[in-house]
């Protein structure tokens, strides 16, 4: 089926003149689960009350942009709970007649929840990036718009790979996420051919690391910590629990950049990315939300227009209809990032490139120039379909 082409004009005269009878109406939801977090290291990152919401805003109004041109009407319910209320949240919402449900959460609950959901519910992680969730532990009834652990860690370390920075220190937090990062990073270096040459664990004693005094004791410890590695290019952090990372770069005793979970992050969205029509993308989202779009936001955004492009080109809005589509080859999604995006049909993984920023700007890209895949470019991050142990999408 053919994309129908909306021009300005076009749209202008279906939005003035929209039906006061809707053809199709397509009822989506975002279900956000906060867990307990200390506060971040730094005042900048205190997350915000929207946080992802206002990105499933945006795109649930570009949904109903184009909706309006199409006869079709998108209603969006958002839910914030504790992850005691999770499961009564979501049956709540399918209480509602909602089958397409966006979730922001950690792994197991995303699991505890797409078990719940059944097979009538399609659940769109937007959150949660555990390998597991796309390997032995996936679940049929859920896609993935946010980015794994894995092709975090292979687009860190291609670009290193690019740089010649092969030799890696590897600091890695006491927290299980943490282990598991640490654990994609020795799978990256070894799939690229880089060497980490030296693993040192950064154990937290927890207590008062993000007071004045947390901070103090944490900075005096970096350099002591670090002393004596084994020559190296890059230190390359591993700390999702934010305990330590933040402060290796120009605390580290040898002089060697920063990359990881401090330095040049990976990220599936950067609020100073710009290309392929990025920055307008940006000041809508700005002129929404009143704030910088943040990771979270940017997948909610992914999971919304993923059910609006599926239900414009296939006509249906029915769970199974729209995870039909998604897997099939007719689909794909713009979303600001140089190339469309598409789903693996292996493991519900979004394929997507991978943003290098350091805070200020975009650094680069992943994949980067140079890694070459039989199928795409994008399959060279994250779990390839040769490698996976789903069986659930019948591989």
């Amino acid at each position: 089926m053919s994309k129908p082409q909306l021009t300005l004009a076009t749209l202008c005269f279906a939005l003035f003149s929209a039906p006061t009878s809707w053809a199709l109406e397509v009822k989506v939801a975002l279900l956000r689960v906060d867990k307990p977090m200390p506060p971040p290291i730094s005042r900048l990152d205190v997350p915000p009350a929207d946080l992802g919401l206002a990105g499933a805003n945006l795109g649930n109004e570009d949904n109903r942009t184009t909706g309006a041109f199409t006869g079709t009407d998108y209603k969006l319910t958002t839910k914030t709970v504790a992850p005691a209320d999770a499961l009564a949240a979501l049956n709540a919402l399918k209480a509602e007649g909602i089958g397409l449900i966006a979730v922001i959460s950690d792994g197991e609950m995303l699991k505890q929840l797409a078990d719940h959901a059944g097979p009538d519910t399609l659940i769109l992680n937007a959150g949660a990036r555990d390998d597991a969730l796309r390997d032995a532990e996936c679940r049929a009834n859920v896609l993935h718009v946010s980015p794994s652990r894995s092709m975090l860690t292979d687009s860190v370390v291609q670009f290193l790979m690019w740089k010649k920075w092969a030799r890696i220190l590897l600091i890695y937090g006491s927290h299980p996420e943490d282990k598991l990062l640490a654990d994609s990073y020795r799978k990256s270096a070894a799939k690229f051919g880089a060497k980490i040459v030296e693993e040192r664990e950064f154990v937290d004693t927890g207590g008062a690391r993000r007071t004045d005094t947390g901070h103090v004791q944490v900075q005096r410890q970096i350099p002591v910590f670090t002393q004596d590695a084994k020559e190296h290019d890059v230190t390359v952090a591993a700390d999702e629990t934010d305990v330590f990372a933040a402060y290796l770069p120009y605390h580290s005793w040898d002089p060697r950049p920063v990359a990881g979970s401090a330095g040049l992050m990976p990220l599936s969205w950067h609020p100073a990315h710009e290309s392929w029509g990025a920055t307008q993308f940006q000041r809508r989202f700005e002129k929404l939300a009143g704030r910088s779009m943040r990771e979270e936001d940017y997948q909610a955004w992914l999971a919304m227009r993923v059910v609006g492009e599926a239900v414009t080109r296939s006509g249906k809005a029915d769970a199974k209809s729209i995870r039909d589509y998604a897997l099939s080859k007719d689909f794909d999604l713009a979303a600001f990032k140089g190339q469309k995006l598409t789903f693996r049909t292996w493991n519900g993984q979004m394929r997507q490139p991978i943003l290098l920023g350091d805070g200020r700007i975009t650094v680069s890209v992943s994949p980067q120039d140079g890694y070459l895949h039989q199928f795409s470019p994008l399959d060279t991050l994250g779990i390839d379909a040769p490698e996976t142990a789903c069986h659930a999408f019948g591989g």
